[in-house]
């Protein structure tokens, strides 16, 4: 049965490209969602951008008929912009005024007046409150998904806890690897960490990494040396540090709830790279400007003063690395270093960054458009880190689903170029710990 989807104003301002995710049925757009959308293009930030993309999106379907009429779009459906179908008489019996959403709502109950069947018009949507009024008014509503990745506890870990037999576990402490026919996995992703526990003896374990080709999987030493002053805690943290020092794996992706040490570890590993061995010439941390809760206002000072109290959270780890207590010991210690670089997410853009260790710390307020922007930047002999806590988003108009950091993840994994940890311990303090998984 061919459907006819009624897309809201925000389903096009989070994915311009929502008109093309309906297979082979009818999308909706009211004549009242151009109108929004119209007072949203100008804006400078990502909601203007897209408000402007629909806009491009729309003109070029136009050149291929009369919009009010229906267009055929590429994967077999039609778009049309609906004008005939705005008669607000139904509402007034839900005594509903002429809101925008309202409008929306009329478009839907008119149209189901026509329909099939209650299953055949289906409002998109993600305002929670307009689906569950359009519910009220019996017409289906649904939220838009299409974009979603795996909810942060589904997500991809970046390692395997498995049991081995013993003859195996001895058969790779012997040879060093095992094949991915050894252990009867059917698939395994590039980088993928396996902590194996051996069947007889459940105090005997070992660690182990597959190849960049996903083929074997290499005996992992289990104990890592302190870098910078810091040596790994946990198992989890362990297995990062190999990522984050790999010259082959130009992206990592971390992710973890706060105080998990992600932030930390990827400083030292950078700081070890660039300024011990030499492998990249500079050390260029960022973070995007998503305050938490309400914002401060405009600060005083030039970009530098502006900058800091966003950066505040590198300086504490910057600090305690060169094991400093005066912020002035440290700007000094940094200016001495002219390799580390500091600053906000807003000047990315338009840049071409070679031979350069790139740390983007709280990639989860970033959106998809923005984190692609960002990795587009890196530029040949660089390494680009990627982390944040999905469950611990500011940005207003994203979540865990949908975030930037989760859709790198999960899109990424697979590919040889990529490796992923996901941080499961807190080493901050029993308190951040407690805090993380009570609150």
């Amino acid at each position: 049965m061919i459907k006819a989807y009624i897309l809201d104003t925000n389903v096009l301002l989070h994915d311009p490209l929502s008109v093309y995710s309906f297979a082979d049925n009818h999308v909706v757009i009211p004549a009242v969602v151009l109108e929004e959308l119209d007072s949203k293009k100008r804006l400078t930030d990502e909601i203007g951008r897209n408000a402007r993309e629909v806009g491009r999106i729309l003109d070029q379907l136009r050149q291929t008929g009369k919009l009010h009429e229906g267009v055929t779009l590429p994967n077999g459906g039609w778009l049309t912009v609906e004008l005939n179908h705005r008669s607000t008489e139904q509402l007034e019996q839900y005594g509903l005024e002429r809101s925008n959403d309202n409008r929306i709502l009329a478009v839907g109950l008119n149209l189901l007046e026509e329909a099939s069947s209650p299953e055949a018009v289906t409002l998109v949507s993600k305002d929670a409150l307009l689906r569950v009024k359009a519910d009220a008014v019996g017409l289906h509503a649904e939220d838009f998904l299409s974009d979603r990745v795996a909810q942060y506890d589904n997500m991809y870990r970046g390692y395997s806890e498995e049991w081995l037999e013993s003859g195996l576990m001895d058969q790779l402490y012997e040879k060093k690897f095992l094949t991915i026919e050894d252990t009867g996995t059917t698939e395994v992703n590039p980088h993928h960490f396996y902590i194996f526990k051996d069947n007889s003896h459940h105090n005997r374990s070992a660690l182990a990494k597959a190849d960049e080709q996903g083929k074997k999987l290499e005996l992992f030493p289990g104990e890592a040396d302190s870098i910078w002053g810091i040596r790994p805690r946990n198992v989890q943290q362990k297995m990062a540090v190999e990522l984050l020092t790999r010259k082959d794996i130009p992206l990592v992706t971390l992710a973890g709830k706060a105080g998990t040490g992600k932030t930390l570890l990827s400083l030292a590993c950078g700081l070890y790279q660039t300024e011990d061995l030499g492998e990249y010439n500079k050390l260029l941390v960022a973070r995007p400007v998503v305050p938490v809760g309400k914002d401060i206002g405009y600060l005083p000072g030039e970009k530098d003063e502006k900058l800091r109290p966003w950066m505040q959270p590198i300086y504490d780890n910057l600090e305690y690395l060169f094991n400093t207590k005066k912020d002035q010991e440290l700007e000094n210690i940094l200016a001495g270093m002219s390799s580390v670089q500091v600053e906000a997410l807003t000047y990315i853009r338009g840049r071409s960054i070679p031979d350069q260790y790139i740390i983007i710390d709280e990639a989860q307020n970033l959106t998809k458009h923005e984190v692609k922007t960002i990795i587009t930047r890196v530029g040949e002999g660089s390494k680009i880190v990627l982390m944040g806590d999905p469950k611990q988003i500011d940005h207003p108009y994203l979540d865990e689903y949908t975030n930037g950091l989760s859709y790198v993840i999960e899109r990424m994994k697979h590919q040889s170029v990529s490796g992923h940890m996901k941080f499961e311990k807190g080493e901050r303090s029993n308190l951040a710990q407690l805090a993380a998984d009570l609150l």
